[in-house]
């Protein structure tokens, strides 16, 4: 049974339970407010601006009403219903939780770093499944979202495939390579993917803002030797770095190194960011970090270059581990999908024998979270009506 009760004259409303209490300040409890004038009952918008909301607004009675926590506010005199549940998942005071401080943890709570040990349980799906069932959809995308990275086998072995595989939850980044791209050598390439030589782990096109936030490469042919794909996790890479050296993980958090792409006509690319970008409250946001596509480095100051250098090189070298990569390779009609601000990805030096072919393009993480988050919706009010 819950109790409800108001304190500092109305300013904040508690909400308390077997000697457990939280507590909401009644500004944010209107601002928040979930009736009709308040919110569309369409989309879920704000229709109001927080200037509509008197700057002396208070509670004047609370109570509750089976499953809801009822609130008078003045001096508007205006009643709304909140339901319980609603409130403890946005409950925000929470005593054991450091974001209170302004900081968080390093890692967000759907987030899982991970090792080469990944490679016991990859995280795959059939295509055929992923089309046809949307509990298998939802758990491939679950994965990407949680990992940075998933496969895709028995895929139809027809050009441009990819898209299909886009389609189940977005739409394609289009860019200076086109809608899609193709992975094979040629001559006088105008990028190392385009060669048979190795490429260390890297995220993609660092040079861009904003950066595509997704990458699927999708195999056609594969007959050469060698030519494996490896993927590496880049926030366990921070993540290990940081326990090595807060000193170093902070000099890579905390300036920007430049990259820049001008190898065709027109093209001359170029951008700033951090190799290990945190957000404003401390938590992991991306990783950027492209040997090829560094520039030359001028936004760090003489006294700490000589240790940004050496931050670099042992990012690099946690980043080249194998206990911290994942290895395959791709047969025709498989493919993976990595979120380009989080893992890396690479591939080891092939031969002139065979063919090796793989088609790629770029995608952007919001369509993929949004048929996530619609798709674990609508699942659930089926299991549960």
């Amino acid at each position: 049974m819950y109790k409800i009760a108001l304190t500092d004259e109305g300013q904040v409303v508690s909400l308390s339970t077997e000697g457990q209490s939280v507590r909401f300040h009644t500004i944010w409890l209107r601002d928040n407010s979930p009736d009709d004038k308040t919110r569309s009952a369409i989309n879920g918008q704000r229709l109001i601006t927080l200037k509509d909301i008197p700057q002396d607004i208070k509670a004047s009675y609370a109570a509750v009403e089976n499953d809801f926590a009822e609130i008078t506010f003045q001096p508007e005199n205006k009643t709304v219903q909140f339901p319980i549940n609603w409130l403890l998942e946005h409950r925000y005071d929470q005593t054991d939780d450091a974001s209170n401080n302004g900081t968080r943890s390093l890692l967000a709570d759907d987030v899982s770093a991970w090792t080469s040990k990944l490679q016991e349980n990859l995280p795959e799906a059939d295509f055929s499944a992923l089309q046809n069932d949307e509990t298998t959809l939802l758990q491939w995308l679950e994965h990407v979202a949680r990992f940075g990275f998933a496969k895709v086998n028995n895929g139809p072995i027809e050009s441009l495939a990819l898209m299909k595989l886009v389609d189940l939850f977005g739409y394609v980044r289009e860019t200076n390579y086109g809608r899609h791209f193709e992975v094979r050598t040629e001559v006088n390439a105008n990028n190392l993917a385009y060669t048979g030589m190795a490429l260390q782990a890297h995220t993609d096109n660092p040079y861009r803002d904003p950066i595509p936030t997704l990458q699927i490469l999708y195999c056609l042919q594969s007959s050469t030797e060698g030519g494996d794909s490896l993927v590496v996790d880049g926030f366990q890479a921070a993540k290990c770095l940081q326990q090595e050296s807060p000193a170093w993980f902070s000099l890579l958090t905390r300036y920007c190194a430049q990259f820049e792409y001008t190898g065709s006509e027109g093209v001359a690319l170029k951008a700033r960011h951090p190799m290990i970008e945190l957000s404003a409250d401390g938590q992991l946001k991306a990783i950027h970090f492209n040997n090829r596509s560094a520039a030359t480095f001028t936004d760090i100051p003489f006294a700490d270059m000589q240790e940004y250098y050496a931050a670099y090189r042992r990012f690099g070298e946690l980043i080249d581990d194998p206990n911290n990569a994942v290895a395959f390779h791709l047969e025709p009609g498989q493919a993976f999908i990595v979120d380009n601000t989080r893992v890396l990805h690479a591939r080891t030096g092939f031969s002139g024998a065979g063919e090796r072919w793989l088609q790629g393009c770029y995608a952007d993480k919001d369509g993929l979270l949004s048929k996530l988050y619609s798709l674990r919706h609508k699942l659930h009010s089926e299991h549960t009506a």
